[in-house]
């Protein structure tokens, strides 16, 4: 199932850390994606109710308090309302070292959750179509989504702008994530990058300017 309109992006940085918290929607559509939700979510509500959209699912591209901390403000509003993560993150969400107080308190995993961003699985909704990449290195299930026939990836904190995610934290590895920064390297060059942190960037601009892309 392929979008008939153009695919909207907005990018919300949330939070003392700002994370990037990404919303989507066709062009002519109300219903909505939410990718990384991380804080300030009476912020993020507003911009929807301004928008006049409605959720209809959120992704986390991978389970740290930065790009999570949101949801139990968004269930709250919507009950019913999705939220997919890879299977590897899943013991993040709700364990108490997945904090950094006072700004993020832990957040409770939520009662909608599905562990269903695996590598190669199709997330579709709304008209609006991404494709799965498993992509461990920062955390052992973070995920980047593809949006193949909008030429969009999301890449959460695999990589950024000039750099990459870290590895130093509980579960990281450098090689893994050479390993998924060498997958994203096939992409198409005119692929738009949209990071958990910073700008965007393409995969060839990475290409030619990302010292960990080489």
């Amino acid at each position: 199932m392929e979008g008939t309109s153009p695919l909207k992006w907005k990018i919300l940085p949330l939070g003392s850390i700002a994370a990037n918290c990404v919303v989507l929607w066709r062009e002519g559509s109300s219903a909505c994606w939410i990718v990384d939700p991380g804080q300030d979510a009476q912020d993020l509500i507003a911009f929807l109710d301004d928008q006049g959209f409605e959720p209809v699912l959120v992704a986390l591209t991978h389970g740290h308090f930065d790009h999570v901390d949101a949801v139990p403000g968004l269930l709250a509003r919507w009950p019913s309302l999705p939220v997919h993560i890879g299977p590897g993150d899943v013991q993040m969400l709700g364990h108490p070292m997945n904090a950094w107080p006072p700004d993020y308190p832990c957040a409770p995993r939520p009662a909608t959750l599905a562990a269903d961003l695996a590598d190669g699985a199709e997330l579709a909704e709304a008209g609006i179509v991404a494709k799965v990449l498993s992509t461990p290195g920062h955390t052992p299930g973070s995920v980047c989504l593809h949006f193949e026939a909008d030429s969009l990836l999301l890449t959460g904190d695999t990589l950024f702008a000039g750099s990459c995610g870290r590895t130093d934290f509980p579960g990281g590895s450098m090689p893994q994530m050479k390993s998924s920064l060498a997958r994203l390297a096939k992409l198409p060059q005119d692929t738009v990058v949209i990071a958990g942190h910073g700008s965007p960037t393409t995969i060839g601009r990475e290409i030619a300017t990302n010292p960990f892309m080489a």
